[in-house]
């Protein structure tokens, strides 16, 4: 066996104890906590994932920050260095299911898994598409056409889709052949939308009020808020509380709570941005949004522990599929990932 002498360098071989996240999106930027991870004799160690190099953002000792090649799949990462090879750990990295799109708040997801997303468009400019169908396997398909800026898509207890447009206030139905029909209009500049088990679809004007449209199209004002600079984004639990986010201009923001009877309360606070949302089965609210200066996907529980469990740049939007993946939307694409999430069953 060879003994190293006292004037050679120690040779330490990199170790991977952590990654977090440990999801991400191509391009994410994720951190690596261990041991001897960082510099040595101005060498700095590479990071591979699967067969693609990593970018290097940062290396010291015990944490390396490294951005995902975007190439890379659902893989294990290796960290590189002039001592050696660290253990294999894995990574899971979204998967791109279609892009040239125009998601400004969540995908809404069938029974089936099939996901549907908006090509929003400027605002008072008509787009060629309104609403695409996209399969598992990530065939998309245009389903709608004619809605104007064409932003929340929410399935109503029977399984119909509904679609609003924040240029006209309106909300149109949606049926199998993408065929649309006026359901309700006046909602302002309608945004978000979300229905309860009993059927009420509740629907954001971004301008401050949150309408509650009952089964007999009668429309009433749930709840006001503050005004929001882009859309308001929704999501609802079994005894019919909303969780409400409305970007603004602060680093500060606000998950608000919205009970049956339209009372208003602040849930959740500390987050950047925060957009598209939605629950799991335990109560858990994940929202894209940044946490303490990373962007992507944040898992918030019930006691208000924040943690980013997907880390991506240009997130809208999140839904759970019954096929049990998370899916992601950008401002320009879809994706999913399996987070091993299970969404909660309102009907």
């Amino acid at each position: 066996m060879r003994v190293q002498s006292e004037t050679e360098p120690l040779m330490h071989e990199p170790r991977i104890d952590d990654v977090r996240p440990a999801a991400a999106l191509p391009l994410g930027e994720v951190e690596l906590t261990g041991a001897w991870l960082g510099p040595k004799d101005y060498s700095t160690p590479g990071v591979v994932v699967g067969s693609h190099v990593a970018h290097v953002l940062m290396s010291r000792s015990t944490r390396l920050a490294f951005r995902v090649p975007q190439q890379a799949s659902t893989s294990l990462i290796e960290v590189r260095s002039q001592d050696g090879v660290s253990n294999a750990t894995p990574l899971r990295v979204a998967r791109l299911l279609s892009d040239g799109l125009h998601p400004v708040t969540s995908p809404a997801v069938s029974r089936s898994g099939m996901i549907y997303a908006t090509i929003s468009g400027p605002r008072g400019k008509q787009t060629p598409v309104s609403v695409v169908r996209v399969s598992a396997d990530g065939r998309g398909t245009p389903f709608a056409t004619g809605v104007l800026n064409a932003t929340g898509l929410a399935f109503s207890p029977d399984g119909e889709l509904y679609v609003t447009s924040r240029a006209e206030g309106n909300v149109y139905k949606l049926d199998g052949a993408g065929e649309s029909t006026l359901y309700a209009e006046g909602m302002g500049i309608a945004t978000g939308c979300v229905f309860d088990s009993e059927g009420n679809l509740f629907v954001g004007d971004r301008s401050g009020t949150i309408f509650k449209i009952d089964p007999e199209r009668k429309i009433f004002v749930h709840a006001t808020l503050e005004p929001s600079v882009s859309a308001y984004h929704m999501t609802i639990n079994t005894a019919g509380e909303l969780f409400v986010t409305g970007p603004s201009l602060s680093s500060n923001e606000t998950i608000w709570h919205i009970d049956a009877h339209g009372t208003v309360s602040a849930w959740y606070r500390g987050l950047g941005r925060a957009q598209g949302l939605a629950l799991d089965k335990d109560g858990n609210v994940f929202v894209t949004a940044c946490l303490h200066g990373r962007r992507g996907l944040v898992r918030v529980t019930p006691s208000g522990e924040a943690e980013l469990v997907v880390s991506g740049n240009n997130l809208v939007g999140v839904a759970f599929s019954p096929l049990g993946t998370t899916v992601l939307a950008t401002n320009d694409s879809v994706y999913d990932v399996d987070l091993g999430v299970e969404g909660i069953q309102l009907y």
